[in-house]
C-alpha cells in the first residue's frame, strides 16, 4: 500500500514556526518586541487601513501597554526580592529549595496555588491600572 504524504496546512506551519521563535527569545527580547509594537503599531494600522480610528488602535495598544507594565513590575519585584534576601541574611535559595522539598504534598501544592494566584492578581492589577 503506497504511503501518501500530506502537507500540513499553512496555518499550522506558521503557528509552529512562531512557537519555536518565541521559545528561543529571551524575556528582554519579548519586552523589546512589545515595546516596539506599542510604539509603531499606530502607524502600521494607519498604513494598512486608512479608515481605522484612534479608538480601534488604542484598545490593542492598551493591552500591549499592560503587558509591558506587568513585565516591568515583575522585574522590579524580583530585584527587590534579591536585595531584601541579601540584606536580611536569609539562607541561600538552594537551602530553601531543599526545605521546600521536605514539606508535605498539600503544603507544596498550596504554596504553588498561592504563587499562581498572586501572579495572576498582579497581572490583573496591571491590566486594570492601564485600562
Amino acid at each position: 500500500m503506497p504511503i501518501v504524504q500530506v502537507n500540513p496546512p499553512f496555518k499550522e506551519i506558521f503557528f509552529e514556526r512562531i512557537k519555536t521563535i518565541l521559545n528561543r527569545l529571551d524575556t528582554l527580547a519579548v519586552f523589546m518586541l512589545l515595546l516596539a509594537t506599542w510604539v509603531f503599531a499606530p502607524g502600521w494600522l494607519r498604513q494598512i487601513d486608512g479608515t481605522v480610528g484612534s479608538i480601534d488602535q488604542s484598545i490593542w495598544l492598551l493591552v500591549v501597554l499592560s503587558l509591558i507594565s506587568f513585565m516591568l513590575v515583575i522585574a522590579i519585584c524580583w530585584w527587590l526580592l534579591k536585595r531584601f534576601w541579601l540584606m536580611s541574611g536569609l539562607p541561600p535559595i538552594s537551602m530553601m529549595v531543599l526545605q521546600f522539598n521536605t514539606l508535605q504534598l498539600w503544603q507544596q501544592l498550596g504554596l504553588y496555588w498561592l504563587s499562581f494566584a498572586l501572579l495572576l492578581l498582579a497581572a490583573l492589577g496591571s491590566l486594570v491600572a492601564i485600562c
